[in-house]
């Protein structure tokens, strides 16, 4: 048998040298989004863990677990050409794969764990799936790189600059995925806020590293106005579920998404997501003092999602479960 081509554009068929054949291999339908489970079903993954931000303007930030055990033996289905790119942190050894761009084939070397390759959805990549695959997805259009520049008052990207066919030890790409797994694998616990600070700092990182935007940290003086700082902690506390866009936050205190969060943190010392951490556990603090209130409705009051959420993080910045600093606070 030959080796199989890469599919082109519009068809349902793979190109051959001189002639189109009949593939049996590819799906029947395209996904229609870069990330979730539609592009699942195209690396013929059970399941996809995603997460989906809107942080910048309105475009879609968004970040796909792909984990496959049992490979299909096909070729990836297209995924649909548009301005955008998508930035994969291999989370174990990949082996070598042929890949193809706007038809053109390559053979990839093997990937580390650890490893980042950036393809343009522009280019029509796909590859063969005939391998094992454990992988994180950042999926970042361009209007995204777009909203970041204009927020930095600097020109827009022309192209990033990479390699597909080359994995690039990136430790800034591969920490951001790092602190993105255990959402993904429990949302619940995870605050629209945290979400919302991953994705901007891994958009950031990529327009800065690989498209040569300049660092807009350097132009920063200072941090909130008092105005500004106490208005976005009031809003912050009054919403301890942690469920309000960041963009919703900066808005209120006249600034870019960027801007809000470079400058809070600089007033601060803190995120405002982790901030928001610290608020929670001060306030359940104060309940627990008042013993009116069992764990669980502390729990909820405080913003968690259940007691043993609550438990975990009160103990991992006080160094005691709630019920034991408040035995020990109450002696």
């Amino acid at each position: 048998m030959g080796r199989p081509r890469a599919p082109m554009r519009g068809t349902g068929t793979v190109a051959e040298p001189g002639r189109m054949t009949e593939s049996k291999n590819l799906s029947a339908r395209a996904p229609q989004r870069a990330y979730g489970e539609e592009l699942a079903s195209n690396y013929g993954a059970d399941a996809a863990p995603h997460m989906v931000t809107r942080v910048l303007r309105r475009a879609e930030l968004a970040v796909t677990e792909l984990l496959v055990d049992r490979p299909p033996g096909r070729i990836g289905d297209l995924i649909p050409r548009q301005d955008a790119y998508m930035v994969c942190c291999q989370l174990r050894q990949k082996a070598s794969f042929e890949y193809w761009e706007e038809g053109k084939a390559y053979k990839v070397p093997s990937l580390r764990a650890g490893d980042t390759t950036i393809h343009d959805l522009k280019r029509d990549p796909t590859a063969m799936i005939n391998g094992p695959l454990h992988t994180m997805m950042w999926f970042v259009p361009r209007q995204a790189l777009d909203a970041l520049a204009d927020e930095a008052n600097v020109s827009h990207i022309d192209e990033l600059r990479f390699d597909p066919r080359v994995g690039v030890d990136d430790e800034i790409i591969r920490q951001i995925t790092a602190s993105m797994l255990p959402a993904l694998r429990s949302p619940e616990q995870i605050s629209t806020l945290f979400a919302d600070h991953v994705a901007l700092a891994l958009a950031a990182h990529v327009a800065h590293a690989y498209g040569g935007m300049p660092n807009s940290l350097r132009i920063v003086k200072g941090g909130l106005a008092p105005w500004q700082e106490r208005r976005s902690k009031e809003i912050l506390v009054a919403n301890l579920a942690g469920n309000i866009p960041l963009a919703v936050i900066a808005e209120a205190c006249g600034l870019s998404v960027s801007h809000f969060s470079r400058a809070f943190r600089k007033s601060t010392g803190s995120a405002p997501h982790a901030w928001l951490q610290q608020a929670r556990v001060e306030h359940a603090m104060t309940l627990l003092r008042q013993r009116g209130q069992s764990l669980s409705e502390i729990a909820l009051a405080c913003g968690f999602v259940d007691q043993s959420h609550f438990t975990r993080v009160f103990t991992q910045r006080v160094g005691l479960t709630p019920g034991s600093w408040r035995r020990v606070t109450m002696r």
